[in-house]
């Protein structure tokens, strides 16, 4: 891959995790917030509060599960291997890259991995 396309992705995940980060700051300030009200509420109020920190930290943790899989994109850049499937080490199609950056498979393993023929490698970053 050219270092035109891979600036162009370096600048797509970068975006996505400042995105991300943000998010999850949100996500945790606003936890915080509704922690601070439940005390003074009647129970369907804290049920409600209840149901929204809940939300706002599985939100939170698949935000944190998504930084983690751009940053590991990122250091497939600086190793020189971003594009590549961790899987067979064919090229991973461009249209998927645009589509999902953060990719770790082509789209031929992806498919057997969605249907439980392939083992998903742990990341080593």
């Amino acid at each position: 891959m050219d270092k035109q396309k891979l600036e162009h992705y370096r600048n797509l995940l970068e975006t996505r995790r400042r995105t991300l980060l943000e998010s999850v700051a949100r996500s945790e300030e606003d936890g915080r917030a509704a922690q601070e009200v439940d005390s003074a509420q009647d129970v369907a109020d804290r049920a409600s509060n209840s149901y929204q920190k809940e939300f706002l930290f599985a939100r939170s943790n698949n935000d944190r599960q998504f930084v983690r899989l751009v940053e590991h994109a990122l250091s497939h850049i600086a190793e020189g291997t971003y594009g590549e499937c961790e899987q067979c080490g064919s090229e991973i199609n461009e249209r998927r890259l645009e589509a999902v950056p953060w990719a770790q498979y082509c789209l031929a393993c992806q498919e057997r991995l969605d249907r439980g023929e392939l083992e998903q490698r742990p990341q080593q970053d």
